[in-house]
């Protein structure tokens, strides 16, 4: 996915040793961040209250053919004419599955910015994952690590990261069974429709997705003035502005229409769509993502 402004070492041939040695530096001040914004945000959240097999009664329903008979609470059945089965409330053990873009276009950070856009996805991935985990889901990652529930999912998933090969675009999504979540990170610069089409037979799937696309400021603002070469980090195509200022409000608008594009068409879906820029608070991005998973999505500026 093409970046903007900022010539960066490419990945073919013996360079992707190189680029997995940088991401595995990367990943554990990652994780030391994450946790740090988990601890920050996670006060108040609690995992979702569903039936299940856990101590505190949930509520009576009636039995359904085909449930054990064991499950019937026969004094509550004994009141009237019904059956009724005492339902318990647990932890789900849902299964949510976790990506973060790390292509060369995520290595991006311009002066504008705090960190590169690689490095804010891993920490709200593993942010995510911490608080996940605590809650008792299931945490996965596509190609990476198979679900699993563990309060140390967080640390699995980073050590899981750091010896894979460089991802090619979105993830392998088959072998997701099931209704799941799935949270997808990156700069998502690519053409709008082509994105969804790749992404739309997830939906299909019965799959509930969450997008949060992370950019540089100097991605939305392009300050950029005089004399500038642009290069794609992903191709290593190079393009030469002697007045890059003149191009700066044709570039917004398309900016802009590419996004709100890409936000509707996830929306129209039934996903959610957080956009975040790097000069932002971590945790806004966060606190706006677990939202969108437990159903009540907070307003909040810089995570739209």
């Amino acid at each position: 996915m093409a970046s903007i402004g900022q010539i960066v070492p490419q990945t073919p041939g013996s360079e992707v040793l190189a680029r997995a040695r940088q991401r595995a530096i990367l990943v554990p001040d990652c994780m030391v961040e994450a946790r740090r914004i988990a601890n920050t945000v996670i006060a108040g959240w609690h995992g979702r209250r569903k039936r299940g097999i856990g101590e505190n009664f949930w509520q009576f329903r009636p039995y359904s053919e085909g449930e054990s008979l064991s499950r019937i609470d026969w004094r509550r059945s004994a009141r009237d004419d019904h059956t009724y089965v005492r339902d318990r409330e647990w932890e789900a053990a849902h299964t949510v599955w976790l990506w973060a873009d790390m292509s060369p276009s995520m290595m991006y950070k311009s002066t504008l910015g705090t960190v590169s856009k690689e490095s804010r996805a891993l920490v709200l991935m593993l942010a995510l994952a911490e608080i996940l985990a605590r809650s008792g889901e299931r945490i996965g990652c596509p190609g990476i690590m198979e679900p699993v529930a563990a309060r140390n999912a967080a640390e699995r998933l980073a050590s899981a990261i750091m010896l894979s090969p460089p991802p090619e675009g979105l993830p392998d999504t088959q072998m997701i069974r099931g209704a799941s979540d799935i949270v997808l990170i990156g700069d998502f610069l690519d053409d709008a429709d082509r994105i969804m089409a790749r992404i739309a037979p997830l939906a299909r799937r019965n799959l509930r997705g969450h997008v949060v696309e992370i950019a540089d400021p100097a991605e939305e603002t392009f300050p950029y003035s005089g004399r500038t070469e642009f290069t794609d980090p992903e191709t290593g195509e190079k393009l030469v502005s002697g007045r890059a200022e003149t191009l700066r409000e044709d570039y917004q608008r398309a900016y802009l229409a590419r996004r709100d594009h890409l936000g509707q068409s996830l929306r129209r879906m039934g996903w959610s769509f957080v956009f975040h820029r790097t000069d932002h608070l971590a945790s806004e991005a966060l606190a706006a993502l677990h939202g969108h998973l437990s159903g009540n999505p907070p307003q909040l500026s810089g995570a739209r």
